[in-house]
């Protein structure tokens, strides 16, 4: 009972901090998630659970995405995945998730430096194929899409439909991948499904201070919060 309380609430922190900020749900929920089960769990868990935002998001902002670079990365990611497949399935656990907290780490600085990438049909082309390997490692994918949309100029219905679209492409790429190798299991399913309704009512939450709280603190709240989580978790591998 005391797991899938816990899990309910990182859940419901995740969806809460996404609606208030805009931030990546699977940065926030990933790391929180590996201390209370194991990292390969913690990925698909936040995958299972966060399908629901990005495909309810690429249907209602549909007309407003760009289609073409969300199916050109998404082709891309496909190439990455097996390889992400593999980290996840053959990494020890230790290393997954010193993995994990050094990618949310990095994917951290990525965001907050506001790098732009090279968006070139071999810019993106790269960025998918990152986006696949993460996708399936770590959960965490959403920093190059960012930087790459920033750098393709995007103005905001279009950055997030186009954000959303690819997410969902991905994320369902990625759920095909961890049925087919074994992670979607019984146990990480029905631990889901009781986190779940965690999901809207994060969100709803989100929106309600969304109006009352500048979104630009709150976020760079919850990237120091991030920075001080995945630093604890890699000392606490070292030690």
């Amino acid at each position: 009972m005391l797991l899938l309380l816990t899990v309910f609430g990182v859940v419901l922190l995740g969806a809460f901090a996404q609606a208030v900020s805009g931030f990546g749900y699977a940065l926030v929920t990933v790391p929180l998630l590996t201390v209370v089960v194991d990292p390969r769990a913690a990925v698909v868990l936040s995958a299972l659970t966060g399908i629901g935002l990005t495909l309810v998001a690429a249907v209602r902002e549909r007309a407003y995405a760009r289609w073409r670079v969300a199916a050109t990365l998404t082709g891309a990611a496909l190439l990455g995945l097996p390889l992400g497949l593999l980290v996840l399935a053959r990494a020890p656990e230790r290393a997954l998730s010193a993995l994990i907290a050094v990618v949310v780490l990095g994917c951290v600085v990525l965001v907050w430096s506001g790098v732009r990438l090279r968006t070139g049909r071999a810019g993106l082309g790269a960025v998918g194929v990152l986006v696949g390997v993460l996708t399936a490692a770590t959960g965490t994918n959403g920093p190059p899409l960012v930087a790459a949309f920033h750098s393709l100029g995007y103005d905001p219905r279009a950055f997030r439909a186009t954000l959303a679209a690819t997410f969902a492409g991905t994320g369902l790429m990625g759920m095909a991948g961890f049925a087919a190798t074994g992670q979607l299991h019984l146990d990480v399913a029905r631990t889901a499904l009781v986190a779940l309704p965690a999901v809207p009512l994060g969100w709803w939450l989100g929106n309600r201070l969304f109006r009352r709280i500048d979104p630009l603190l709150f976020r760079r709240i919850v990237l120091v919060g991030l920075l001080g989580s995945a630093g604890t978790a890699l000392a606490g591998l070292a030690g």
